[in-house]
């Protein structure tokens, strides 16, 4: 090799050396932008992962493949497509409230009731309400002595058993949870619309004029969780009974006071299908806090999300689980990812589209976990395992950092859990249950739970604050 060939060899690597290097930036830009996309698609785009199916077709240019039902099965038929019915003009004002009738009689009858005769009525209605009040309850007890012993001791009446000794709250402001009380309304107020203790002070303050703090206020929700343990512990026993729940956390900022900041904290949430929901608050994440919400004894099918603490908390449990997964996940995957290649992600939705309209005609049909067995395994199957061979097709072919690349490695990861749906009938396609059951959360998190002022009592226990 002459020493010019050397030198264009040189050349020529080097140059070979520095398109690697711009290949390699411009896939990390590719990347990057991927990423910037999702995330301003999160924070500003349509949150509904529905495609419309002209726009599959479009990208897929195939045709549609249609769920047929054999004969002596259920009958998909009109039953899928969406259908506008004439909404049911609801009353002005509700039946069930109580009435509360006043006659208006007219001047001249008042004047002489004796010159008129009734011959009618006309009747209008109107909805009112009247705001709940405070009062102040007196209690008197006499002090009674003897005629014949006027040197014994004087009886009087004791007083009326509390909720709290040597409280300054009457029974009806400390109500059993069955009786309507403030207790009810603070609890309602805090958990249900999301009003803080702090704000509640304002209200009381401000319309009632009753400087009730929220420290003490705090106290009462305290002990509140105590009186209402044995409900609790009876709904979780009926959620577990069945042998199957979803499982779910959810992050919840708390006071922490000292550290001078808020702490992270979950929500657990454990929710048995078509039955009740219970709540577990944890300050961390850990597959530990499993063993506080589900009981040692339990065994059957856990559904969850891709968490890692979900397969810890299963392998060292003492009786068998089986962890099942959620196709709204890998959809949801999938659909952020559709941009980078329209073609085999349109696909794959367009598969998973087709596992929830056989969904979608179990539940119009109100079928049992049997026929929900049997129509899944004849007709979702087939499509479970053409989506898998693809899949597995699929990875090598695609970058695994990009998001289609980890959608596809997501769903494989998951591949285990997504088939248990097919073979067990109680099981549902995804755990939307229980995210559409803390959803309501939400609203708590800006509004309750991170927003309460740090005071002295005013301590992270339980989402008391």
């Amino acid at each position: 090799m002459t020493p010019r060939e050397a030198e264009l060899t040189r050349q020529l690597e080097a140059a070979l050396s520095a398109l690697s290097g711009m290949e390699a930036l411009r896939r990390e830009n590719q990347l990057l932008r991927q990423k910037l996309d999702q995330i301003t698609r999160r924070f500003f785009g349509v949150s509904s992962e529905q495609l419309p199916s002209n726009q599959l077709e479009l990208v897929l240019a195939l045709p549609e493949v249609e769920v047929e039902v054999r004969p002596g099965k259920i009958e998909p038929g009109p039953s899928l497509e969406k259908k506008t019915q004439r909404s049911v003009r609801k009353a002005r004002v509700p039946e069930h409230l109580p009435v509360v009738e006043e006659v208006l009689e007219p001047e001249g009858v008042q004047a002489a009731p004796e010159q008129w005769r009734r011959i009618g009525e006309e009747v209008s209605e109107q909805l009112d309400y009247e705001p709940g009040r405070f009062f102040r309850r007196r209690l008197v007890r006499p002090r009674y002595v003897q005629r014949t012993e006027p040197d014994a001791a004087p009886v009087i009446a004791p007083l009326p058993e509390r909720l709290l000794e040597r409280s300054l709250p009457a029974p009806g402001l400390l109500a059993h949870i069955l009786v309507p009380g403030l207790l009810a309304h603070i609890l309602v107020s805090k958990y249900c619309d999301h009003l803080p203790l702090y704000r509640q002070e304002r209200i009381y303050a401000t319309r009632h004029g009753v400087e009730l703090p929220r420290q003490t206020m705090a106290r009462w929700v305290g002990l509140s969780a105590d009186w209402l343990r044995p409900i609790y512990d009876m709904i979780l026993t009926g959620v577990m009974a069945g042998g199957y729940v979803q499982v779910d956390e959810t992050p919840v900022e708390y006071l922490d006071p000292g550290r001078g900041k808020t702490g992270q904290g979950y929500l657990w949430t454990c929710l048995r299908p078509g039955g009740d929901v219970v709540f577990r608050w944890e300050t961390s994440r850990a597959a530990k806090c499993l063993d506080k919400l589900l009981p040692v004894d339990f065994s059957g099918v856990l559904q969850c999300d891709g968490y890692a603490a979900y397969g810890s908390f299963a392998r060292r449990h003492p009786h068998p689980l089986t962890l099942a997964g959620c196709w709204a996940h890998v959809r949801r995957k999938f659909y952020e990812g559709r941009n980078e290649s329209p073609l085999w992600a349109g696909w794959v939705l367009r598969q998973i589209q087709h596992l929830y309209r056989v969904e979608a005609v179990l539940r119009q049909n109100r079928a049992g976990p049997r026929l929900r067995e049997a129509l899944r395994s004849s007709e979702s199957r087939m499509i479970v395992e053409r989506l898998g061979r693809v899949l597995a097709r699929m990875q090598p072919k695609t970058f695994p950092t990009s998001l289609l690349g980890e959608a596809i490695d997501f769903a494989r990861g998951q591949w285990p859990r997504l088939l248990v749906f097919l073979t067990d009938g109680r099981v549902e396609i995804d755990n939307n249950q229980i995210e559409n059951a803390i959803r309501p959360t939400a609203l708590g998190k800006k509004t309750g739970y991170s927003s309460e002022k740090p005071g002295p009592g005013n301590a992270a226990r339980s989402c008391t604050q």
